[in-house]
């Protein structure tokens, strides 16, 4: 039998006359494609799907019997359960002769109908059929009346569009405003790598600005003037400023005095306000006081009709939007303002409905106009999407028949979420040499992780950053997988590793066991 290695040279030797006959090659492809790089699903990821594969033909081959998958927002593959009135509507509108059938009133809610039979009166061609670029009308009304009653300022499905997940409107908004090299948008350090991604394929500069990790991750505005300044000064514009609210990967929430100052920096170095707001989820809180500053209660309170956006632990930290804050703060400046929200996160989870939306502010009409012919040339984002849009800002309402079930499973997923999230936090800040500030929004962690001079020297001597190495060892070692620091950026000297709290509920003890007897046994090893 061929060894292993034979056979991949045999491999390699059957590769080269394709090579030699190939027109493209690495040296002649864009490249900017081989600049960028998305650590979410890097080789840590791809080494952990051979191992689910060796873990399904011989369950016994390695010290654990399953793989963890805490490096990705993704929470219906752990486990998490899709919301049974989305699903409902879903299914009526893929197959609309069901609406037809005299069972399907025994089947499916009579609110569940009366919606898809909304939507297929308002789209009578059905989801198979192209929308308008910007995406159905009706759902672009929707997200305008829960814009305007989550805000309490105006909305218009005019300067909404509907997206194939809000990465797909982050694309969109920086080709339309890139022109090269010489600009540049500022991003927060640690940062989702969505953003050095798009800005190394558009050759243009990733301008960080550091977040304080002393202070929960806070956003220091002289940070964000030391960025510009050093731009300017190599002769690179900036265009845009980035704010990923609550932060991935931090898990942090702006307070709204940060959030002011923010908005007149923009103003004042003329600079697009691009607000990542897609971390959190659509939720109802209780009406107490002024509902949108912080007044929310328990999450298994019962839920009024109001809807906002909410996925926060900390409640001395509530969502508040980017447009709430330009619409509403004392001598607002002008500024352009893109907000960005997403199916995708909290307790809907429906990632791959790809599902989302942004909202322009302060744009030109002209520079829109430009904006929607890009958008054009896509045709739509899909159609199952926008639908899944439009349940999202919409969800059943209180006295309609799938109100309580959906208040149930909303309620069950979010209080579940936070109590993981403190667990996570405390098994983490119990290891040694591990610090994790509590996330306060999003689902995610980040904690710094200080590593002995003997594994610094190993990682360097396999040509991997130190935390990628730890990070490839865990998963090797406990089957355990989250992202490197270093695939988010990170202030210079610094190690950390992105962790979501998403797996189930049940097995977030067995995450922190393996964690800490993984941890040891590696300081040990390193000492």
């Amino acid at each position: 039998m061929m060894q292993r290695g034979g056979l991949a040279v045999a491999k390699a030797a059957m590769r080269q006359p394709l090579r030699r006959m190939a027109s493209l090659s690495l040296n002649n492809i864009n490249q900017q494609v081989l600049t960028a790089e998305y650590a979410v699903r890097g080789p840590i990821v791809l080494r952990s799907a051979q191992i689910k594969a060796q873990l399904a033909s011989d369950p016994s081959s390695l010290p654990f019997d399953n793989v963890l998958a805490c490096n990705i927002g993704n929470p219906q593959a752990v486990g998490q359960q899709p919301i049974s009135f989305n699903r409902q509507v879903h299914a009526l509108m893929t197959c609309p002769d069901l609406l037809a059938s005299p069972e399907a009133a025994k089947i499916f809610p009579a609110d569940a109908i009366a919606r898809a039979k909304e939507y297929l009166t308002s789209v009578p061609e059905g989801v198979g059929a192209y929308s308008e670029s910007q995406g159905f009308a009706i759902v672009r009304q929707q997200v305008a009346d829960f814009i305007a009653e989550r805000d309490g300022v105006p909305a218009n499905p005019k300067d909404i569009f509907l997206t194939d997940g809000a990465s797909k409107g982050v694309e969109f908004i920086l080709k339309l405003m890139l022109r090269g090299s010489s600009d540049g948008v500022l991003v927060p350090i640690p940062q989702y790598p969505l953003y050095s991604a798009a800005l190394a394929l558009a050759d243009s500069h990733m301008l960080g600005y550091e977040l304080d990790e002393a202070d929960a991750w806070a956003l220091p505005m002289e940070q964000v003037e030391k960025a510009v300044a050093g731009a300017k000064a190599k002769g690179v514009q900036p265009r845009a400023l980035v704010v990923i609210n609550p932060g991935n990967p931090t898990g942090n929430s702006l307070l709204r005095p940060n959030m002011e100052e923010i908005v007149r920096f923009c103003a004042k170095e003329k600079l697009v306000l691009i607000a990542d707001e897609v971390w959190t989820a659509a939720r109802e809180i209780q009406p107490t006081g002024d509902c949108r500053h912080g007044h929310h209660s328990p999450l298994t309170a019962s839920f009024p009709p109001q809807v906002y956006q909410e996925n926060i632990w900390d409640e001395g930290r509530p969502f508040i939007s980017f447009k709430e804050v330009v619409s509403t703060m004392k001598d607002a400046p002008p500024v352009e303002l893109v907000s960005l929200h997403s199916v995708s996160k909290g307790f809907l989870g429906e990632c791959g409905i790809r599902g989302g939306y942004f909202e322009l502010a302060g744009f030109d009409p002209e520079v829109q106009a430009q904006l929607l012919k890009l958008v054009s040339i896509g045709l739509c984002s899909n159609t199952m999407g926008q639908i899944a849009v439009g349940l999202m800002v919409r969800p059943p309402k209180p006295g309609e028949p799938s109100e309580p079930l959906y208040a149930q499973e909303r309620g069950a997923i979010l209080s579940s979420m936070k109590r993981r999230a403190a667990a996570v936090a405390a098994s983490l800040n119990a290891l040694e040499g591990v610090s994790c500030n509590a996330p306060q929004g999003a689902m995610y962690a980040f904690p710094s992780i200080t590593l002995p001079p003997k594994a610094v020297a190993a990682a360097e001597a396999e040509g991997m950053a130190p935390d990628a190495y730890y990070a490839m060892h865990l998963l090797e070692n406990t089957g355990i997988v989250v992202v490197p620091g270093s695939g988010f950026g990170q202030k210079a000297g610094t190690w950390h590793f992105r962790t979501t709290f998403l797996p189930p509920e049940d097995q977030i003890d067995l995450v922190g066991e393996r964690m800490a007897k993984f941890h040891g046994e590696f300081l040990a090893k390193h000492a």
